[in-house]
């Protein structure tokens, strides 16, 4: 239980989140008046930032209620939330609209839990999860499979720039981690609810904490196929691919962004050499080019590719190419440059079939979602495994005669790092029982802004405390960095995402009111 000087910090952190909410409200409501998004990128730009990180503060409120040490984390995480707003606003006031002295009143609050005494103490306590037993259950049974199999082949892929191992593959698939969100009557292990979101969060975690590229990133494919299916597929087709989905017997790789379309330049597809299938937005409806309603959901059955590139051809004279693309992490997935030409797909694998026409956005974003909130659950395991790294470093490199964990920027370093986490972890939590309820769609925008870019930031700490080690592909600190900077990019580039989504959002919500 918290005390009572945690108590009043706790209303005063709660009324800091409230206040910093308005000034969000205000800026929207200057932005919808000059011109929305689209007109005014940049402030759209820190407006979504700033919202999705009012809503992670938000989330920790109840989660500072369980205990002492997690009252200072909450309240040292707002305190750090007000300290960015306040930033993001000096010498842009009037953009915003908005007097910033409005959170004059919390500034004693935000000197205490910026205190850099107060951060250093947090070091090495990053704080309870507070799961409750079947949730623990999933993190024991994934933190197992990730320590015993996944992890000893991480920095191995990542240096030779390898395929994932299929015994990682079949692995999973025996733990049950890829029908984690499919129904039961298809195969599954879902019965509704936040449990199956809550699941997929905590079991991506533990994952991506050991690799982001041969382990957390593997179950999100398949579930947004899954998502698809289960929305808007026929009985026949849930009955035909789920079981097949949840056994890995169908691996996916997701297609979704046609040439001058979306935020990619042409047809980026990861993992497409090992998949058995694409998962495939095509515009079906030529007659609708600038809309999504002529978009359908296509399942496109392929051959196994070799990890460097690939070229299949049809009896019918269809052609499908993978151009491989080399990127400096997240390797053993594999990108590739995906070009079709008159490949031939059975009617009855549009989702949907012929009610499913037109509607693949629809199908595409309810995948796309939860997407992003696992999205967020993998740069909350990278984080975490670069927090342990850089503790474990820090407690057993000595620097004139002292570890460097004994020196004050060390600890604050790591401090803000365990608050930086645990609020990213705690924000997770709260979406996935939003989308539990059918809520959250915002939300799961936010979190994938606010967790990816906070994770880059914790990397980066994480290497600077290695030194010069910190730059060597001996230490997994450095793969970490660079698998970390991908997370901004895919499930919706970043400047995408807060202007096309988060932004726009908030004005049709400050429109609506």
């Amino acid at each position: 239980m918290t005390n009572t000087s945690n108590t009043t910090d706790l209303v005063i952190a709660a009324r800091a989140v409230e206040l910093s909410s308005a000034i969000v409200g205000k800026g929207v409501r200057t932005l919808t008046a000059t011109g929305g998004p689209d007109t005014q990128q940049v402030l759209a730009y820190d407006l979504a930032h700033a919202g999705a990180a009012v809503e992670t503060a938000r989330s920790m409120l109840d989660y500072g209620a369980k205990g002492e040490l997690e009252s200072t984390l909450t309240c040292a995480f707002v305190a750090d939330m007000v300290h960015d707003l306040v930033s993001r606003l000096i010498g842009r006031e009037k953009l915003w609209g908005v007097d910033p002295s409005t959170l004059a009143e919390s500034h004693d609050f935000v000197e205490k839990y910026r205190d850099p005494n107060l951060l250093a103490s947090l070091a090495t306590k990053p704080g309870k999860k507070h799961l409750d037993d079947d949730n623990e259950m999933v993190q024991d049974t994934f933190r197992s499979f990730a320590t015993k199999v996944v992890a000893p082949h991480a920095e191995h892929v990542h240096r030779e720039n390898l395929d994932v191992p299929e015994e990682i593959i079949s692995g999973l698939a025996e733990i049950g981690a890829f029908g984690l969100s499919i129904p039961v009557e298809y195969g599954g292990f879902s019965e509704g609810g936040d449990g199956e979101y809550m699941a997929s969060c905590i079991a991506t975690e533990e994952l991506s904490r050991a690799s982001l590229g041969i382990g957390g990133s593997l179950i999100t494919r398949p579930e947004i196929l899954t998502r698809a299916l289960v929305k808007g597929g026929t009985e026949a087709q849930k009955h035909e691919w789920l079981p097949k989905l949840a056994t890995a017997e169908v691996m996916v790789a997701v297609a979704v962004t046609e040439p001058d379309y979306g935020s990619d330049v042409a047809t980026w597809c990861t993992f497409a050499a090992r998949a058995n299938v694409l998962m495939l937005l095509a515009r079906t409806d030529p007659d609708r080019t600038k809309s999504h309603k002529g978009l359908s959901v296509l399942i496109v059955p392929k051959p196994r590719g070799d990890a460097h590139g690939f070229v299949f051809n049809q009896p019918s004279g269809g052609r499908m190419e993978g151009r491989p693309i080399d990127t400096i992490g997240y390797r053993g997935m594999h990108s590739y440059e995906i070009a079709l030409e008159n490949w031939w797909v059975p009617a009855d694998h549009l989702i949907g079939e012929t009610a499913g026409l037109g509607k693949g956005f629809y199908y595409q974003m309810e995948g796309f979602e939860n997407g992003r909130l696992q999205t967020a659950a993998r740069a909350v395991g990278v984080m975490q495994a670069a927090y342990e790294a850089a503790c474990d470093y820090s407690q057993n490199r000595k620097t004139f005669g002292n570890n460097i964990a004994e020196y004050q920027l060390t600890q604050v370093k790591l401090g803000r790092m365990a608050v930086v986490i645990q609020g990213s972890r705690q924000f997770s939590y709260a979406v996935a029982k939003m989308m539990g309820k059918g809520e959250g769609a915002m939300e799961a925008s936010m979190v994938k802004a606010y967790v990816c870019k906070a994770a880059e930031w914790v990397t980066r700490e994480a290497m600077q405390i290695h030194g010069g080690y910190g730059y060597a592909e001996e230490y997994s600190v450095s793969r970490l960095f660079v698998d970390a900077r991908v997370l901004s990019i895919f499930e919706g580039a970043d400047e995408t995402l807060c202007l096309k989504v988060i932004a726009r959002r908030m004005v049709e919500t400050a429109k609506a009111s």
